[in-house]
């Protein structure tokens, strides 16, 4: 069992936190990191900055310009990873262009090879087709990476059916059409997903517009194994800058402890 699903197997319900690494300078990402585990992160997602993000939000692109403002890099980042001493796991969040560019030749192994020495534990590539995986996916099974895919509110049929072969880790559950950002409500099409997701393998975690305690607890209830945020840290960073870790750690509590208040009217999966 890989790390992710050992996190997630050990609760009852897992926050997963993302942050762009870098963001205002990449010094400042080591202690974010260590605020969003101690207030009860279980897999946190580490933002490789890229200059189209094309998944994301003003927020997160805003936050995305900062760290490349500030020289970040995937060398960098690699290093940063390295150096991080945190006992969750870490997920890269990038695009597809960087995985491929990496490294003197094109191809994704270099990226693949050093992320897992880094000591990353999966992936995130919006960008990436299912249809088109099969070399990450590869790649990432030769390193031990997992490879987490997003499932969007209009992903269904065959190309469902090949996301969940070729999925590990957890199942990224797209809360709502559009890019990231933080929403004042739950979207009714999250149900709907977790519906059409009940019979997978691996856990499901709802992502896109989560910003409160009382969204992790709906979601978790609505069947959920976990919940993504990611733009509402990014707001606290964007307004806190290098100060920021005590109000991460309480925004990473308050969604962790919404999540868990969740599980108890969680309906049985069959």
């Amino acid at each position: 069992m890989s790390s992710i699903r050992e996190a997630f197997a050990a609760t009852d319900a897992a926050l997963v936190p993302y942050i762009t690494a870098g963001d205002p300078e990449p010094a400042a990402t080591a202690a974010q990191v260590r605020a969003l585990a101690a207030g009860g992160a279980d897999v946190i997602e580490l933002g490789l900055p890229f200059s189209e993000p094309i998944a994301d939000g003003p927020t997160i692109q805003n936050a995305i310009q900062r760290a490349l403002d500030a020289g970040m890099t995937p060398d960098r980042f690699f290093d940063l990873v390295t150096d991080l001493d945190v006992d969750v796991p870490l997920v890269c969040m990038t695009y597809y262009n960087l995985i491929y560019q990496y490294g003197e030749e094109n191809g994704v192994e270099p990226f693949v090879k050093t992320a897992a020495e880094a000591g990353l534990a999966g992936l995130i590539v919006p960008d990436l087709p299912v249809e088109e995986s099969d070399a990450l996916r590869s790649a990432c099974d030769a390193h031990g990476l997992d490879l987490v895919f997003i499932v969007a509110p209009t992903t269904r049929g065959e190309r469902l059916e090949r996301v969940l072969e070729r999925v590990s880790g957890f199942v990224y559950v797209q809360a709502r059409l559009g890019t990231t950002g933080a929403r004042a409500d739950v979207s009714e099409q999250t149900h709907d997903s977790l519906g059409r997701l009940a019979e997978a393998d691996v856990p499901r975690a709802v992502g896109f517009g989560v910003a409160e305690g009382s969204h992790a607890r709906e979601i978790v209830a609505a069947g959920a194994e976990g919940v993504v945020a990611g733009s509402v840290f990014v707001e606290v960073i964007a307004e806190k800058g290098t100060d920021a870790g005590d109000e991460l750690e309480a925004t990473a509590r308050e969604l962790k402890e919404g999540a868990l208040a969740g599980v108890a009217p969680r309906p049985e999966r069959t």
